[in-house]
Formats: C-alpha cells, sequence, structure tokens
C-alpha cells in the first residue's frame, strides 16, 4: 500500500513517507518547491528549507528505542532555533531481514533516487558494509553507528561507533590491570573471532595463555563446563545480548558463580541485564559504559525521549527509560546530531545543491563529499561522550569501568584513549570485606622468616609457626581480611626448574597445580618464576653476599716494627750501607784533597845545619778524623739514623757521595715512618678472598649455594664470565657444594675453608648471631622476596596493596628489627668507634725496639769487657818483653787497671804507667826530668824502649799514647836543651 505524506502547519512532527507513493501529487508540488528555494537561497549561502534523511533499520528493530531514538532526534533537531534554523530535516525510514543484503541494497537505492542527503544505518555489521558500497559508489554520506571489522579508513562514511581497534586495546588495558593470563574468550557471532582478533594476537599479551570457544545457546552450558575443568577463571564474553540470560543461566546452573570467577562482557549494556542472582555471590563481573547516566544532561534527555511521541503528544510511552539508556539508540541519537552539526558548520561556507541521482546511473553527488568532511570535522559531546573522527573513525569517547557489587553496579575506573586505563577504586574489584574465605598458604622453615615456636607442646594449625612472615602474613590478612591455614611444603624447596625434565619443583609446582593459595617466606622473585606463577610487590629488597668465617686477627710480634719495609728492601738498605761505606773510603784515599800528607822540613842548600830556618812538617790528621773504613760506616751508619759522627768529608768528590746518602735516607726514613704509623695503628686480619673475583680466582677455598633455590639459579643462567666461572666450579666439585638448608651451609663455614653464597638477609641474621661470621663483598646482585600467589591470582593486587601501605608506615622494618636486632641471642661485637683514628699501641707492638736495646747494650758490655782483656793482656805482654823485672800476671794485671777505672782507691795514673814512669832517666837533677821528645827527634843512641819509657812517662800529664799525631811540645828552655850529637841538630 501507499504511504500518503502528512505534513503540517509547523512541520514539526513530519513524517515524509511519500517516497513509495511515485505518482503522489504532494512529492511534485514539493520537489518543485525545492528547486524553487534553492535558485532563491544560492546567492545568500543558505541550505535548502527541507533536507531529506534515509535510515535503514532491521525488523527486529521496528518500534525498538533505536527507532524512537531516530525519530526523537529528528525532531528535537527541528525544535531547535540555534542548530537549523532556516532547515529541517525530513526523515524515511526502511525496514529490511536481518540477513538480506539484497533487499537493504533495494531499500537504498530507493531512498536514493528520491533525493535523501544521507543514509543512516543499518546497525548490523554485515547489512552496513552493503549499504556503505551504493554510498560510497555514489559519494552519498553514510552516517553509521555500527561494529565496523574493516581497519581501513572509509571515505564517504562516518561511524559513530567506537573504533574495534581502541576497544581491543581497552579489554587488554583491563586484563593487564587485573593480571589475566589464563583467558577463555567466548564468542557467538561468525564474525566474533574476527573482532576480537587484534586482542588474540597482541604483542604486549605473549604470556596470556588464550582459550578460544564460539558457543550459542544451545551450547552455552557445555563450554563452560570444558572451561571450569580445564580450572580458567577469568572469562571474556561477546554473545549478543538478547541471549545474555541464558549464558547467565548457564553460570548459575554450574556453580560458577563464586569469587574465583571473573567475568568481563564486551557489550556496552550490562546495566540492562538481570545480576540479581549475582549479587550476593561475590561473583566479578566487569564491562564497559559507553554512556554516562550519571551526567544530569543525558539522564534529562533520555526522560524528555521516554515521554516522546511521533504525534507530538506528550503522554507516557511503552518504551520505559531502562530501554532507552542502551549503547544503540544514544549511538543513534548522536549520530543525527553528529550530521545536523555538520550541516550547520556547512551553511557557513557554501551552499548545499541537490541533484537526481541514482543507482543505474551510477553518477556520484558532487556536494557529498564535501558535507562528508564537514560532518566528519564535528567536535562534540553527545549522549555518548565525547566525539571526534579522524578519517570516518571515531578517536575520542570515553568508557565508564562497571564493577558488580552487593547493591549494584558501580562505576570503578574509566577508559580513554588518551589516558588509557584509570582505576578510582581499586578495592572493588575482590571486596572480601563481608566474605568467609580460608586460604591455603604453603611455606618452608627459614630462620627468622618462618620457624616452630618453642615450646611446640599443646600447638596446634597456625600457632605452631612463628617468625618474620608469620607476623607479616598476619598483619596483611588483617588489612585484606581473609582467614589462612599454614602449610609445609612437601619437598622442603622453593623451586627451581630442571632442564632435564622440564618441570618445576617446591612452593613453584604447589601455586602451578593450584593446591594452594599463597607462598609466604624467602622467596626471590625473578624472571623464571614470574613467567609461571605471579607475585605481589617485594616486601624485602636484598642481594647475594659471601658468608665467611671471620678471619684470624693478624698475631702481634716482637719485631712488629720491622713490618712497614720487606725483607727485600731491608736487605738493599744493608747492602746499600755496606756499599756506600766502602765507596766512601775508597774515594777518600784517591782524593788528594781529602787528606793531605805529610812534607818534610825544608833546608836551604849551603847553609849549615844548625842554622837553617825551621818549618813545621806538615802532619796527619788524627785518627778519628781520618776516612778510614771505620768511621766510614761510622759516619754513613750516623745519617742514617739522622745523627752526627764527627766525621766530615773535606774533598768534593766525599762530600757528593755524602749528599747522596742524605738524600736516600731522607726518602728511606720518612718511609719507614709514614708505613710504620699504619702498620701499628691499624689493625691487619688475615682475609684469604676479599670478594667474588677472588673467590673465583682460587680453588683451595670451596664455595656453595642452596639446592634448588634462586641463588643457584642465578650464578646457573648469569652472562657474567666471573659468575660462569663459579658456577663451573661449583657444578663440577665433588663432593657436592649445594647445601639443603642455611643451616647446613653456616655449618661448612663454621667449619673452614668454606665460602656459603647466600641472600644478605640472611646473611645479616647469622652474622648478627654469631660473631665468628662476617660477610666478604658487597652484593652481587639486587632483587626482592615478595609472596607468590598462582597465575591470574585475585589476591595479588590487594595483597601489593597491604604491603605497600606497611611499608610506607614502617611496619615492615619494624619487623625486621624485631627479628633480626632485637632478638636475646644477638651477637655483641667489640668494634673500634668511627670516632676513634688510631688505637694505643701495646707492648706486643712494639716491645721488639727495647729487645733491640737490651740487645745493643749487651753487645756492647760484651766487646768492652774483651777490649779490656785484650788491653790487659797487650800490655802484659809488652812489659815482659822490655823490662827486667819479673812481669805481673793477667789476673793482677786485670784487677789493677779494673780498679783504675773504678777509681777504688783513688789512683789517678794507670798502674802500668806508674810502673814504667818510675823508671825513667832523669836529666840533671832529681826534680828535673826530660820531656818526651815527638815522634822523629828522639835522640838516636836511645833505644826503642827508652823512647817509649820517655813517652808513657808523659801519660799522666795528658799525653794519651793511643794518639797517632800528638801535637808537638814547645822546646825546652836553652838551659834544658841537650845536644843531639849523633844526628846533628836541636
Amino acid at each position: 500500500m501507499a504511504k500518503w505524506c502528512r505534513l503540517d502547519e509547523n512541520l514539526t512532527n513530519d513524517r515524509f513517507d511519500c517516497f513509495s507513493c511515485r505518482r503522489n501529487m504532494c512529492d511534485k508540488l514539493l520537489v518543485f518547491i525545492y528547486l524553487i528555494l534553492d535558485c532563491l537561497c544560492t546567492p545568500i549561502m543558505c541550505l535548502p528549507p527541507f533536507i531529506k534523511i534515509g535510515a535503514i533499520f532491521t525488523e527486529d528493530q521496528k518500534n525498538s528505542s533505536t527507532e524512537h531514538a531516530f525519530v526523537y532526534a529528528v525532531d528535537k533537531i527541528n525544535r531547535d532555533e540555534h542548530l537549523l534554523p532556516h532547515s529541517k530535516l525530513v526523515y524515511d525510514i526502511q525496514f529490511v531481514p536481518t540477513d538480506d543484503s539484497f533487499h537493504a541494497s533495494k531499500k537504498a537505492c530507493f531512498q536514493v533516487q528520491h533525493g535523501v542527503q544521507a543514509i543512516f544505518g543499518p546497525t548490523d555489521p554485515i547489512l552496513g558494509a552493503h549499504i556503505h558500497s551504493i554510498c560510497d559508489a555514489l559519494d552519498i554520506p553514510h552516517i553509521e553507528a555500527r561494529l565496523d571489522l574493516d581497519e581501513e579508513s572509509r571515505e564517504l562514511s562516518v561511524n559513530l561507533y567506537p573504533a574495534q581497534s581502541l576497544l581491543n586495546r581497552a579489554y587488554q588495558d583491563v586484563m593487564s590491570y587485573l593480571n589475566w593470563t589464563k583467558v577463555a574468550i567466548i564468542y557467538e557471532q561468525d564474525y566474533g573471532l574476527m573482532k576480537l582478533r587484534e586482542l588474540i594476537r597482541a604483542p604486549g599479551r605473549r604470556d596470556v595463555e588464550l582459550h578460544l570457544r564460539q558457543a550459542e545457546p544451545a551450547t552455552y552450558r557445555d563450554v563452560l563446563k570444558e572451561i571450569k575443568s580445564k580450572e580458567i577463571h577469568n572469562l571474556l564474553i561477546d554473545t549478543k545480548p538478547e541471549n545474555m540470560h541464558l549464558f547467565l543461566r548457564g553460570i548459575l546452573q554450574l556453580q560458577m558463580n563464586d569469587f574465583k570467577f571473573h567475568y568481563l562482557f564486551t557489550s556496552f549494556d550490562i546495566e540492562t541485564f538481570d545480576l540479581e542472582d549475582f549479587k550476593y555471590n561475590f561473583v566479578n563481573m566487569t564491562a564497559f559504559r559507553i554512556i554516562d547516566t550519571e551526567d544530569v544532561g543525558v539522564r534529562e534527555i533520555f526522560k524528555d525521549m521516554a515521554r516522546f511521541q511521533p504525534d507530538g503528544s506528550s503522554s507516557p510511552s511503552n518504551h520505559s527509560l531502562l530501554s532507552l539508556i542502551k549503547a544503540e539508540p544514544a549511538l543513534v541519537y548522536d549520530s543525527v546530531h553528529v550530521f545536523a552539526v555538520g550541516l550547520q558548520t556547512l551553511e557557513q561556507s557554501h551552499p548545499l545543491k541537490l541533484e537526481n541521482i541514482s543507482c543505474s546511473e551510477e553518477r556520484p553527488w558532487d556536494a557529498g563529499l564535501s558535507l562528508v568532511n564537514y560532518v566528519n570535522s564535528v567536535e562534540t559531546k553527545g549522549l555518548s561522550g565525547p566525539i571526534e573522527f579522524k578519517e570516518g573513525k571515531r578517536t575520542q569517547f570515553k568508557l565508564d569501568l562497571l564493577k558488580l557489587k552487593q547493591h549494584s553496579l558501580v562505576k570503578v575506573g574509566e577508559w580513554s584513549p588518551a589516558g588509557g586505563v584509570n582505576i578510582s577504586d581499586n578495592a572493588a574489584f575482590f571486596d572480601s570485606g563481608t566474605m568467609n574465605v580460608t586460604l591455603i598458604v604453603i611455606t618452608i622453615l627459614e630462620m627468622p622468616y618462618v620457624m616452630h615456636r618453642d615450646p611446640p607442646v599443646n600447638l596446634t594449625g597456625n600457632e605452631r609457626y612463628q617468625g618474620f612472615c608469620i607476623d607479616l602474613l598476619q598483619k596483611i590478612s588483617d588489612m585484606v581480611r581473609f582467614d589462612y591455614t599454614i602449610e609445609l611444603v612437601p619437598d622442603g624447596k622453593y623451586g627451581v626448574f630442571d632442564y632435564e625434565t622440564g618441570e618445576w619443583n617446591g612452593i613453584v609446582r604447589q601455586l602451578m597445580d593450584k593446591k594452594a593459595d599463597l607462598a609466604v617466606g624467602s622467596m626471590t622473585i625473578n624472571y623464571a618464576r614470574e613467567s609461571v606463577i605471579d607475585f605481589t610487590k617485594p616486601f624485602m629488597n636484598l642481594g647475594i653476599s659471601i658468608l665467611f668465617k671471620v678471619p684470624t686477627e693478624k698475631e702481634s710480634k716482637l719485631f712488629t716494627f720491622m713490618h712497614p719495609f720487606g725483607r727485600e728492601t731491608w736487605a738493599l738498605v744493608s747492602v746499600a750501607l755496606i756499599v756506600v761505606s766502602v765507596s766512601l773510603m775508597l774515594v777518600a784515599r784517591v782524593s788528594p784533597y781529602e787528606c793531605p800528607k805529610p812534607r818534610p822540613p825544608l833546608l836551604r842548600p849551603g847553609v849549615e845545619p844548625e842554622t837553617q830556618p825551621r818549618r813545621p812538617p806538615r802532619l796527619w790528621p788524627p785518627l778519628s778524623r781520618r776516612l778510614t773504613l771505620s768511621n766510614c760506616v761510622w759516619f754513613i751508619f750516623g745519617v742514617l739514623l739522622r745523627q752526627g759522627s764527627g766525621v766530615s768529608p773535606q774533598a768534593t768528590s766525599t762530600r757528593i757521595v755524602g749528599g747522596i746518602w742524605w738524600f736516600f735516607t731522607l726518602i728511606i726514613i720518612s718511609s719507614y715512618t709514614a708505613n710504620l704509623a699504619a702498620f701499628l695503628t691499624v689493625e691487619r686480619m688475615i682475609t684469604p678472598i676479599e670478594n667474588a673475583e677472588g673467590l673465583a680466582a682460587q680453588t683451595d677455598i670451596s664455595y656453595g649455594t642452596l639446592d634448588s633455590g634462586s641463588t643457584m639459579t642465578f650464578f646457573r643462567d648469569s652472562m657474567i664470565e666471573t659468575y660462569k666461572k663459579m658456577w663451573r666450579f661449583m657444578e663440577n666439585k665433588k663432593p657436592s657444594v649445594f647445601v639443603p638448608t642455611y643451616e647446613e651451609g653456616i655449618k661448612r663455614v663454621l667449619e673452614g675453608n668454606y665460602a656459603f653464597l647466600m641472600e644478605s638477609t640472611m646473611l645479616d641474621y647469622a652474622v648478627q648471631r654469631n660473631c665468628n661470621l662476617t660477610q666478604i663483598g658487597g652484593l652481587l646482585d639486587s632483587k626482592g622476596y615478595g609472596i607468590a600467589t598462582p597465575m591470574g591470582s585475585p589476591w595479588r593486587d590487594k595483597i601489593s596493596l597491604a604491603i605497600l601501605e606497611l611499608q610506607e608506615k614502617g611496619e615492615i622494618q619494624i619487623l625486621y628489627d624485631k627479628w633480626w636486632k632485637n632478638s636475646a641471642d644477638t651477637c655483641t661485637r667489640t668494634e673500634k668507634g668511627k670516632e676513634s683514628k688510631a688505637s694505643a699501641l701495646g707492648v706486643d707492638n712494639i716491645g721488639g725496639v727495647f729487645v733491640v736495646l737490651l740487645c745493643g747494650l749487651a753487645v756492647a758490655v760484651m766487646v768492652a769487657i774483651f777490649e779490656f782483656y785484650y788491653n790487659s793482656k797487650a800490655i802484659s805482654k809488652s812489659e815482659s818483653r822490655t823490662m827486667a823485672t819479673p812481669q805481673q800476671s793477667l789476673c793482677a794485671e786485670m784487677a789493677g787497671e779494673l780498679c783504675f777505672a773504678l777509681r777504688c782507691r783513688g789512683s789517678r795514673q794507670r798502674p802500668a804507667l806508674k810502673r814504667q814512669c818510675s823508671k825513667c832517666v832523669p836529666t840533671g837533677s832529681s826534680t828535673t826530668y826530660m820531656p818526651a821528645l815527638p815522634a822523629g827527634l828522639e835522640p838516636p843512641h836511645l833505644q826503642p824502649h827508652d823512647i817509649r819509657q820517655r813517652r808513657n812517662c808523659s801519660i799522666g800529664h795528658g799525653y794519651d799514647p793511643r794518639d797517632e799525631g800528638p801535637p808537638i811540645p814547645p822546646p825546652p828552655p836553652p838551659s834544658q836543651r841537650i845536644r843531639l850529637t849523633a844526628a846533628g841538630r836541636d
């Protein structure tokens, strides 16, 4: 049947349906009016008074909220006096079967033939692609609000539906935030896999295990049952909204409605679903919402839309507000509004020329491309939030993240293409405040993290354990609000990957098999473990260090003062002293200026000897001042010890030798003094190793790690050459250097000749309690301890937040001090204060100096005794040869000399001299004696023994017979002179 046009005076609720009635006179009249008005408006650059638009919907959308929203949008624009004041929109709606693309194309050509300037819809993705091909061929703007699976840009299309690539990115961000690592994707429609293909092949989620299943209402339950059997607790649901109630029923039937499961829906209309059966079972249901229903302006528009009737009345309609607040009606409304804004912008630039277009002629509309460009440049805000396009695709929008709670769905965050996901309520994703949840916590006995409580009598359950991790677990459970049961891991290992079997062991294996919910202990976070299980934020930072037995203190010896120089240096100094002494003596012997030779008296020729002028002869210097070998050694030794020797070089050559020796001794003594202070004030220890490099460079000291621990994994997988060398040593060492527990490793260290590579926190605990243990070097790496959970556990983020809060409050540091430093069995070390710069020197440090002093005194006494004995024996032999009287015995001579030395009898003259002087020959009278003559001036008739006697007679008057060069005495007066007839001289 033909549809007749109905046009009232205000053109308010015009429904121009006369395109199916070609012979309608009203149609001809309006077309004639359009042409006249178009000609009249062209000079003033305005739009035509009536702008025809077409809409194509599926038959199931007839009398739906989508059609209602489209009609309401046209009516609202026509009533707006500012948007298009001189033009009105006239629409035509055609309905087609859902899967009938042929009839959809025919309807579109029909609308084009009757002069529409734009086509809206359909919202079905498959039908929309066919309609777009027609619009693209004829350059007619195609305004869409549908899911577009084509990634390429469309020239004549403007799509209000968010780009699917951006939606997939939003799903990825939420899955990353929820830490989903094992996900099941359930899709219903055939194009569902293409819809989520970017999500499946996303490069940033290589660690996610995805399970794809296509389902329909008849297979919902089977698919869910399969997912449950595989222990998959995270599901991404992409089903038709009209079948959602059947899917939810399957969840209830399989009892998959507890806190372990988390469902993420791709639908924007989760608020329209009946979730009453899921609110009180703590099921995690999350979805995005494109309509901000909390906005007052948006709610007013929907309320007005619910009251709207196409005939102009305002009586309540059968469209409830809940049915209207859906994504599809809102997007259709926004598409009409965006088209109107584009027309308004076009009106300010140039006129819109109307032309007769037909699908049969395939002649494009010249003004269509310009109109699409203006619509594509629109930036506004609609019911679906901010709107902005790029190449026909919507790039600016905002999605509200909804989460099901006990009372209703609440907004817990937002997502935008620019800012990503922004969670405003972190506690909403697993609210266990009113839940009675008991978690299984596995651990390992390790001091001081987890230990048996003493005494263990009459203790059951969690009361059997104590330690740092037990206290930490209790604080976390109070904050996160869950109960727990502590169990020990069966094999007593933390977990390491075995390359031969390809399996994990220890705690990691238990968590992978979902036999426990948490793992608490000194469990290190590393890459290998993180790839198969999850870790919370680290509650303690640490590194690998070396535990070693305290090195033995260097024993103090009497001759510690000899240590500043090595043996080689002392030997070289001794050799230098001898060489320089000999060199100085030889240079002094050769140099003519060091010791001038004596000269004889000068005699004038032809003059009697008695009348010759006398000139004193040049004599040798005293023996004590000559550079003999003994004097050179004494001089060199005195200079070395910074003392004077009484010997002074005179010649230039000998002074050069002395100056060089002075410089040499300056450096030697300064170096010795500086190094002596360090050796006597700084306590030195015998430390065979200083760091990891030193440990790897030797083979005498064995070293190892904990078996099947992260430290062993670190050395096994390290690429650093030093650590690779250490691993080869540990791997090939027999017997094995790996220990099953930390206690065994500490015991081997105390036994000696073993270094234990362990984590710094455990090392610190052991050092604090045993003064025989110490840490060697610094940390070899940096890592942390964390609480382990199965992959994708919902408890991870809650516990991480609790750990961060405890760290900020200092609670973890308090627990650390409690179990590490404030315990009763803490070792007390007597360490030197940092303020003291030097320690006092004891007898054990410098006692050797006193020993040297005593030894020197003893040697001096022995030498004096030897000299005393030798002198007495020499005197006794001399008297036996020269004197006729019986000689005294050696003992009597030594006794007399000793009494003279000690002056026991007050004598001032040696006994031997006294005996000799009593036999001297008088010169003339009994009171006048002939003085002793100088050497070489004795009368020739005197025998040698007489000369000695004359010389010795003056011993008691100040003359020392040991001097070889005595000063010449003054000549006697003339009355006492003796004529030396034999020599003929005075």
